[in-house]
């Protein structure tokens, strides 16, 4: 069947800002190349950036490949390199981190405000199974977002209902060549694992666009939900001190509202990169309702807190160094030599007026306090500044759920 090429560039024409230059991140891999295409096509001006994952030996000459393409088509084109030793962990995951956080350095320095990418329908089906796998709750079912801001840049997918084939019909009736990685291949991927189920599936009917329309509608849903749980934040969550007080109110929600709200509140507690999973949210809120204690990615749940766990937190910095991810201590002698560690025991024992904060003394014993050696010279968050402040470099605004 003939590639409907207009609905194609259509997608790209009508779903990016007008009269922008647009970032495209190019992989030369063949969903990269139709998005560059697709948007020359629709007269949008382009520039290019191609992160090289030094992770197979050949990377290095592909992405010179890609450079030399856009020179061909006088598009500003331009290569960055992730520079790593040995990965630990999830492997795909920090390649795809270490490749956002380079894409938006790129388009911060050539002041470019929208980035596209070029995830199809087929990315966002095997994204909806991935939830599946690990028992995901709605948020997770809904898929790739089609758009949103980090860092000062917009991201776009404007071709999430493009399949996969359908680009790549759509280049080589164009004569458009691109390259195949490898990786894509690699069943050591649960991505890859994905895709071959997703093809598995097909003689029940079960297709990528199915499932992309599924993530659709799952996506709307929690659209209307997230209404109810900004709803919840703001009658039963109150933050303090870098930590988060839930009142019993909370438990009268609906157990998918309890849920996401208590996600989120982890999410801004926490240093670790994923939400936690929705059977080990259950079982911390089955722990706050019955009144017990509980921990989760570094936090720790006790009488109606939410606060980070003692033995979790950062190590000692200098001072103006952000401490535990979250924290930044200043002083009013900047030759003051000093570290910036957890308050602890020890030191709110050198605090004079910590009750007098109405909070409890585990949720202060894990904000910062400014140490000479063992001498505590301030405590700017319970109690005692002594001429020094603590601001928390994060969020103070429904934890991520403000518009």
């Amino acid at each position: 069947m003939p590639v409907d090429g207009d609905r194609l560039i259509g997608f790209v024409r009508d779903r990016l800002p007008a009269k922008e230059t647009i970032g495209i991140a190019l992989s030369g891999g063949g969903d990269s190349t139709a998005l560059l295409h697709l948007a020359l096509a629709a007269g949008i001006p382009v520039e290019a950036v191609t992160v090289d994952h030094r992770l197979r030996p050949e990377s290095g000459a592909e992405a010179e490949a890609v450079a030399q393409s856009c020179a061909g088509l006088a598009v500003p084109h331009v290569l960055r390199v992730w520079d790593h030793g040995a990965v630990a962990g999830n492997l795909m995951d920090a390649a795809r981190r270490a490749r956002m956080a380079l894409i938006g350095d790129w388009a911060r320095a050539r002041g470019i405000a929208h980035v596209a990418l070029g995830h199809t329908r087929d990315d966002q089906a095997e994204t909806l199974l991935m939830g599946l796998a690990r028992s995901a709750g709605i948020a997770g079912l809904s898929g790739m977002r089609r758009d949103w801001t980090e860092g000062g840049v917009t991201f776009h997918r404007p071709l999430l209902d493009a399949g996969r084939d359908e680009l790549r019909d759509w280049l080589a009736a164009g004569g458009i060549g691109w390259t195949d990685d490898p990786t894509n291949d690699n069943p050591r991927f649960t991505r890859i694992r994905a895709r071959k189920v997703l093809a598995a599936l097909a003689p029940l009917g079960i297709t990528a666009a199915g499932l992309a329309t599924v993530a659709g509608h799952l996506a709307s849903a929690q659209v209307a939900l997230t209404a109810q749980v900004r709803s919840a934040f703001e009658r039963h969550v109150v933050h303090a001190v870098g930590a988060v007080r839930i009142n019993a109110g909370l438990f009268t929600e609906p157990a998918e509202v309890q849920r996401q709200v208590l996600a989120r509140a982890i999410g801004w507690l926490s240093p670790a990169p994923y939400q936690p999973r929705a059977g080990d949210l259950a079982r911390v809120l089955a722990a706050m309702t019955a009144g017990q204690d509980a921990t989760l990615a570094g936090c720790r749940a006790r009488n109606g807190w939410l606060l980070r766990e003692a033995r979790r937190v950062g190590g000692p910095v200098p001072l103006g160094a952000l401490w535990d991810g979250r924290w930044r201590v200043t002083g009013p002698d900047g030759t003051v030599k000093a570290l910036v560690r957890a308050l602890g025991e020890a030191g709110l024992r050198a605090c004079p007026d910590w009750r007098a904060t109405g909070v409890p003394r585990e949720v202060l014993a894990v904000t910062p306090g400014v140490w000479q050696g063992e001498r505590l010279l301030a405590a700017p968050a319970a109690g005692w500044p002594n001429g020094w402040s603590a601001q928390l470099d994060a969020p103070d605004h429904l934890f991520g759920l403000s518009d």
